[in-house]
């Protein structure tokens, strides 16, 4: 399979607490509910089209429980994203779940990166990762990653989690694809291509 992230993130990068107001308050988080006001129906269905197009699904721990209690209680919804959330099988990197409510959910507990490099080898399509930051980090510190897909609402969010650390590796990256909605979400498709080339170097 083909390992893919999709991240929501604001101009200055923060992914914490996009869908709701009270759906990420960790670490003191107020600004909840920043992309929906900015999410245009061209964005919302190029989003739908992206979950329908998953083989499987690959969470963190704090991701899968945000899904699991919204995306979870809707398993007769006709609504493309839960379906699709619903009717496949889903993997969460976790060291403290060990009995998943949400069905077809099966636990990578220790050596993530071994237990995704297995997945990756299987047959298949697409193998997404959704939020789940402290992953998507991990998984390309590991070269886990094929495809990195960043959809950036024009908003300075100010404070909260964001997707890259003030230090960490440095990967160079191809763009693939990059598109940009009404309300002015800039899709950006990203294939990682090793190292980047530095000036004098």
């Amino acid at each position: 399979m083909k390992l893919t992230t999709f991240t929501h993130v604001s101009v200055d990068g923060v992914m914490q607490g996009l869908g709701g107001r009270d759906e990420d308050r960790s670490g003191g988080f107020e600004r909840g509910g920043w992309a929906l006001p900015l999410l245009d129906d061209e964005g919302g269905a190029y989003v739908a089209e992206v979950f329908q197009r998953a083989e499987a699904f690959l969470f963190g721990r704090r991701t899968y429980e945000i899904f699991a209690g919204y995306w979870g209680v809707m398993e007769d919804s006709d609504n493309p994203i839960a379906s699709a959330l619903n009717t496949r099988p889903k993997y969460v990197a976790s060291t403290t779940i060990t009995d998943p409510q949400w069905s077809d959910t099966g636990v990578l507990s220790r050596d993530v990166a071994a237990a995704v490099g297995e997945l990756k080898a299987t047959a298949g399509g697409e193998l997404q990762v959704h939020g789940s930051g402290t992953l998507v980090r991990s998984l390309l510190e590991n070269q886990l990653v094929d495809e990195i897909t960043l959809l950036v609402y024009p908003v300075v969010v100010g404070q909260g989690t964001r997707l890259f650390p003030d230090t960490g590796p440095d990967v160079a990256l191809d763009l693939v694809e990059s598109r940009t909605t009404p309300k002015g979400v800039a899709i950006h498709v990203y294939r990682p291509a090793g190292r980047p080339k530095y000036a004098g170097s």
